[in-house]
């Protein structure tokens, strides 16, 4: 599996927001964009760093950064995820998994005694021309906003 590091130019992709519209990277040039890849919507893990987002998305805005979240998920999933939790920015689905794959954020993962492949939870930070400034690949829910905001100095 290939990774993104800082300097490459993140993959472009077309997917569906939760309201079944089409929404591409490509429409985020010119800004600066957080994209973070969640394993599966209305789990614990990802409420909590979806909710993180939603909560501190006013201060992302203002500092220019707008914020993606991607998954496997389906449409119908993400709108319920985004109903339930009130969540004010695009949420994408990425039902093949073609995104993950080309993102470096598809691999095996290990939960109790089981093993299967899916989303690595992981964080992008692209500039307006959509090169990457920062790739966080396994990173965890609880605290990564939060984290994330005092490196980007929001």
């Amino acid at each position: 599996m290939t990774t993104l590091a800082q300097g490459d130019i993140a993959p472009d992709f077309t997917l569906a927001d939760a309201d079944g519209n089409k929404t591409a990277l490509a429409d985020y040039r010119g800004k600066n964009v957080v994209v973070y890849f969640y394993p599966k919507a209305a789990t614990p893990g990802c409420t909590t760093e979806a909710c993180d987002f939603r909560d501190n998305l006013s201060s992302l805005a203002a500092a220019g950064y707008a914020v993606l979240g991607v998954s496997p998920d389906e449409v119908a999933d993400i709108r319920a995820f985004a109903d339930a939790e009130s969540l004010t920015f695009p949420l994408l689905a990425d039902t093949d998994a073609a995104v993950a794959q080309a993102w470096g954020v598809w691999g095996e993962k290990t939960i109790g005694d089981r093993t299967f492949d899916g989303v690595i939870r992981s964080t992008f930070v692209l500039d307006g021309d959509g090169v990457v400034q920062r790739a966080e690949y396994g990173v965890e829910a609880t605290g990564h906003v939060a984290r994330l905001r005092a490196e980007l100095g929001v």
